[in-house]
């Protein structure tokens, strides 16, 4: 079932990133966004609950899809551009397995237990 999660996962970041192409954007801005949504991770730094929490917050779907929600709303660009970053982000972490973070820490996610943890 992982795999295929994955996969379906892949096949988004491929897709978000063919459509922030055929929007007009070019496609290198997505290399260049990429780790700015991990910013989220620094409420580790404080404890395994706030960074799970700020984590989460960052990787979900929900403010990608209020940015498209706002982009059609008020035909502005930057809402469109930022949301698919931020889609494309999301997928390809997803895609690695490094899904919605449980309180337990870092490694324990809704996609099951990732590095350390999973050994």
């Amino acid at each position: 079932m992982k795999n295929v999660l994955k996969l379906e996962y892949l096949l988004l970041a491929v897709v978000t990133a063919t459509i922030f192409v055929a929007q007009g954007f070019q496609w290198y801005w997505l290399v260049i966004f990429f780790f700015v949504f991990d910013i989220s991770m620094l409420g580790y730094a404080i404890n395994k609950e706030v960074g799970a929490i700020t984590y989460n917050a960052v990787h979900s779907v929900v403010g990608p899809i209020v940015l498209i929600l706002a982009y059609i709303l008020l035909a502005q660009n930057i809402f469109l551009f930022i949301a698919l970053l931020w889609f494309f982000h999301i997928a390809v972490d997803r895609t690695f397995g490094y899904g919605l973070k449980h309180f337990e820490g870092f490694h324990h996610t809704h996609l099951g237990k990732i590095g350390k943890a999973a050994k």
